[in-house]
């Protein structure tokens, strides 16, 4: 029979968030795939876990996947373990996972710490609804697009930023999505874990005065279906006018003309007419 791949969620710090079934799991298994073995090995010398090692990660995760199904058609009890947090949050498993089930293995997932969750019901944001929208893309451009994406979703947008980048991520948030309440929550967990909340222009103010350092996770609050920040347009100024002025801000040509559209009251069709006419 086919053996069982086990996706081990670890902590985001605080090892003492490690579950008693995670250890356990970790323990009893064939072998541990893990994102970066070296930082494996700390969490694994701290519970006295003596399981073997191989190394997966973003760069052989096609080609280790494919030798460890093959360890699960044999028989094989495999654990993913990732740096931090859940496997497939934003790190590899999910190619395994497919070809796991591909094979007929079991796939078990043992639950555990996910840093978008932890900051989402820290936050004081509404949590009926959360939307995972992973790391914001770290071209300007790209960024701006993404944003422009998830503008109008209604639910509580929960994302991954890197500290070098927060500033200017939370600037274009506000321009782009509008000045919504939102929170920063970075080194949750650790012993510097601090969670900001405010105003998204109040806290790109702040990270733009301080060097950030750590783990990020940025909460925004939903749409509320108003037009967002850059709906607001001078008296006079023209659909050709504000296309240029989006696209020389980043957005493609069809994004812009979308988001003009909707500032001046416009179908989509009908601002197309517009531009071809003028």
């Amino acid at each position: 029979m086919p053996g069982t791949l086990y996706l081990v969620a670890t902590p985001i710090g605080n090892l003492q968030d490690m579950t008693f079934r995670a250890v356990e799991v970790l323990r009893s298994v064939d072998v541990i795939a893990a994102e970066d073995t070296r930082h494996t090995q700390k969490l694994l010398n701290y519970f006295r876990i003596f399981t073997r090692q191989v190394s997966f990660h973003e760069h052989n995760e096609k080609e280790r996947a494919e030798q460890l199904a093959d360890k699960l058609v044999l028989g094989a009890s495999i654990a993913v373990v990732s740096d931090a947090g859940t496997p497939g949050i934003s790190d590899p498993g999910h190619y395994l996972v497919k070809r796991a089930i591909e094979v007929g293995a079991k796939v078990v997932p043992i639950p555990g710490a996910v840093a978008f969750v932890s900051a989402a019901i820290a936050s004081g944001l509404d949590t009926k609804e959360i939307h995972y929208a992973g790391f914001l893309p770290a071209k300007k451009g790209e960024r701006r697009k993404r944003l422009e994406e998830v503008s109008d979703i209604p639910a509580t947008l929960v994302l991954y930023e890197a500290p070098h980048r927060i500033a200017k991520s939370l600037a274009d948030c506000a321009e782009i999505l509008g000045d919504r309440p939102a929170c920063v929550a970075r080194e949750l967990t650790k012993l510097h874990e601090e969670i900001a909340r405010g105003s998204l222009s109040e806290l790109a103010e702040r990270f733009s005065a301080e060097k950030t350092k750590g783990e990020i996770v940025l909460v925004v609050a939903g749409s509320d279906g108003r037009h967002s920040a850059l709906s607001s347009q001078p008296s006079g100024a023209s659909l050709p006018a504000r296309v240029t002025q989006l696209e020389s801000e980043g957005l493609d040509h069809k994004a812009a003309l979308k988001k003009a559209a909707k500032e001046f009251g416009l179908s989509k069709s009908e601002a197309y007419r517009q531009l071809l006419n003028c």
